[in-house]
């Protein structure tokens, strides 16, 4: 086992006797990894995204067999959303703040690894944790976007920059958590930040000097300022509101997928939600919000848009469409079609025709009540009566984690079947309205009455889904929800990390479960497979975060399972083991009575609520990343307001809140917390009593 001590602000080599090989991934190496399965040379192996692998060495015949060959211990607390590419022997990869490093793919010694110095107090603006979901290979350099909005070019050798760009305004929330994608020579990289107030859009730059070829933003500027930049712009302008927000941002930041279709020449983007998400406070009056939650369609020469679907018109759930855009081809009706595949946040899992964008079918995968079925004449939702929210409290499925998040799925062309990540979790969403108020915060405009999230409230599955005849072909049911990923290969095997610390292995043709290994965490990245010195590999980055793992309150401590990042990597016959998983301290404290007024505990639990719960947790019941608050030292306790105020934990992540809290709410929500840990004491001793 190799140990990742620390990363540098600039590359460090590793001490070998060898250089890392050179990387030539060009433009007839993406074609050819279509059909040879020895390579996975980007995120989701190929411009189709269908992260299906021709390799079937490791199959349903002997897939008991697999063992740990190696596995490196790294210096991350915090989530691990990569995938790892491969190439030429080494395997490259992203950790948590946008760290990269590169690996000998045979024996685990780190060749090199670079951290881009990202200011861990920008995690405050991070929705959904310091998280990188990987990097991108083209031509000898290595890709990544980092939390702080840089595209950075690094050389694949050595580690070392060669170029950097700023993709965003810094002055604004915006972040990069997605893989950057490669073609025709260009970099393609996204954004997020629709939860504090910002603009989407996806730019290209020259993968060779980082100068920008194009821009496409996804919703319009404020007409008060000029024309729009583009006719799709002009053509989105009339689906918002008079009255539209603008000094809002509008969302649709395109944070995750990206597909390409050499053949047809376009490339595909999903984009996110409305910012902020209550299109009652973003829009008022109404309107489909072009392009919010879409699938677009462009010149990736120009950025032209050629088409669009919006799956969710009007979105005011947080109904991301930027999920996973799956291209293959599906005999329906008796005719052989090219589709696009997509399960969106919202529950549905749409088929389009990928060259012009006609809605073939659509049909829910899980539990949907915020739309009755999607209408086939004008590809429309028929929304539920109040889905909206906004004459009254409403309790929805799916709640903003999504039906589907960003946790990939996979085809097989050899099963016809899509392997989903699902999950089943409810929110109730208040209209907010003329009461909207602008914080240094989430800024959703949806009042989620949910402050607590009990774990009866959350499930998952992974489903086998068949996109022809839209129905499951088979299910296996998770008691918890957040499960990663998946793979599947030629060998039958369909791979998933869960939740709850397994790495498991399905014959994908039945469902049938043929092995699991124990990883000593929770799991949300998908593993990948590659081809070395004739042997065939699993690789999987394994790490306990995320969104749901942060907000996730009581059903994000039900999976029992805390953060011990490592990368693992499987083989037939491998021996290797895992050391033991480092034991969680517990602080020796007998929690009393909060002595207080009651108004001060409830004003702290707004405050919390409002500043605090998004990475601490629902009801401040840590999910097992970042410290549970409840349990924080007496140190911390004495240093409350240095923390919370001062920065003094911003090193770690925990920025200072001193533009948004006065000393006197910082006490009120120190209150709260306290107030929470004698009340979960005093139910953990009526259950001892019971």
């Amino acid at each position: 086992m190799k140990k990742l001590i620390a990363f540098p602000l600039v590359a460090s080599l590793c001490v070998l006797a060898t250089a890392a090989p050179a990387v030539t991934v060009d433009n007839a190496a993406m074609l050819t990894v279509e059909t040879d399965g020895s390579e996975w040379l980007s995120y989701d192996r190929t411009w189709s995204q269908q992260r299906f692998s021709p390799l079937q060495q490791i199959n349903t015949g002997n897939v008991d067999q697999l063992g740990l060959a190696w596995s490196i211990d790294l210096d991350n607390t915090r989530g691990l959303e990569a995938t790892p590419l491969y190439h030429d022997g080494v395997l490259y990869t992203s950790l948590s703040w946008s760290r990269v490093m590169a690996v000998d793919a045979e024996t685990g010694s780190i060749l090199w690894s670079y951290d881009p110095g990202v200011d861990r107090a920008r995690g405050r603006q991070a929705c959904c944790d310091a998280v990188n979901r990987g990097v991108a290979l083209w031509k000898g350099k290595v890709y990544v976007g980092t939390l702080d909005g840089r595209l950075i070019a690094l050389d694949a050798k050595t580690g070392k920059p060669v170029w950097t760009r700023e993709t965003v305004d810094r002055e604004k929330p915006y972040t990069i958590t997605g893989a950057p994608r490669v073609l025709k020579d260009m970099v393609l990289i996204g954004n997020g930040g629709a939860e504090f107030g910002v603009r989407g859009y996806f730019s290209a730059y020259d993968a060779a000097t980082g100068e920008m070829r194009w821009r496409f933003y996804t919703v319009p500027a404020d007409p008060a300022q000029g024309p729009q930049a583009s006719p799709a712009l002009e053509k989105a302008l009339p689906t918002w509101s008079e009255r539209t927000r603008w000094d809002l941002g509008g969302g649709g930041t395109a944070w995750d997928s990206m597909a390409y279709d050499p053949a047809l020449n376009l490339l595909y983007v999903g984009t996110g939600n409305g910012s902020p998400w209550n299109r009652e406070v973003r829009s008022p009056g109404g309107g489909d919000n072009l392009y919010l939650s879409s699938i677009l369609a462009l010149r990736p020469e120009t950025g032209e848009l050629v088409w669009h679907y919006q799956t969710t018109p009007g979105d005011s759930w947080d109904y991301t469409a930027t999920q996973q855009l799956t291209l293959a081809e599906l005999e329906i009706d008796g005719k052989p079609r090219q589709v696009i595949m997509q399960a969106p946040k919202n529950g549905f899992f749409y088929v389009l025709d990928r060259a012009t964008g006609e809605l073939l079918s659509a049909e829910k995968f899980g539990k949907v009540t915020w739309a009755e079925r999607i209408d086939m004449a004008t590809g429309r939702p028929v929304e539920a009566p109040n889905a909206r929210y906004e004459t009254e409290p409403a309790l929805i499925w799916p709640s903003p984690f999504g039906a589907h998040n960003w946790h990939s799925m996979s085809y097989s062309p050899l099963t016809g079947l899509v392997y989903l990540p699902y999950q089943e979790i409810p929110a109730t969403y208040a209209n907010e309205g003329g009461n909207f108020v602008v914080r240094n915060a989430f800024n959703t405009g949806a009042g989620l009455e949910n402050r607590g999230l009990p774990r009866e409230y959350a499930t998952g599955a992974l489903i086998a889904w068949d996109p022809v005849k839209q129905a499951p072909a088979w299910r296996v049911e998770r008691p918890n929800h957040w499960n990663g990923g998946t793979l599947v290969t030629a060998g039958n095997l369909v791979f998933q990390g869960t939740s709850a610390g397994q790495l498991e292995a399905y014959s994908a043709d039945a469902g049938q479960p043929l092995w699991q290994f124990s990883t000593q965490t929770g799991v949300i990245a998908a593993p990948m497979t590659y081809r070395h010195n004739g042997e065939q590999y699993i690789a999987l980055m394994a790490g306990w975060g995320g969104a749901a793992a942060l907000f996730g309150g009581d059903a994000a401590v039900a999976v029992g399972t805390q953060n011990v990042s490592r990368m693992l990597v499987f083989k037939l016959g491998g021996k290797a083991a895992l050391s033991p998983a480092p034991l969680q301290q517990q602080v020796d404290r007998v929690p009393q009575p909060v002595v207080a007024a009651a108004t001060d505990i409830s004003a702290g639990a707004d405050l919390y609520a409002t500043y605090c719960m998004v990475c601490h947790g629902a009801g401040a019941v840590g999910g097992g990343v970042i410290p549970d608050l409840r349990h924080s030292s007496d140190a911390v306790r004495e240093a409350w307001e240095a923390i919370v105020l001062q920065g003094a934990f911003s090193g770690k992540g925990m920025a200072s809140f001193a533009d948004s809290l006065s000393a006197e709410q910082a006490r009120q929500i120190k209150l709260y917390v306290m107030q929470r840990e004698y009340e979960s004491a005093l139910s953990t001793t009526q259950v001892e009593t019971e």
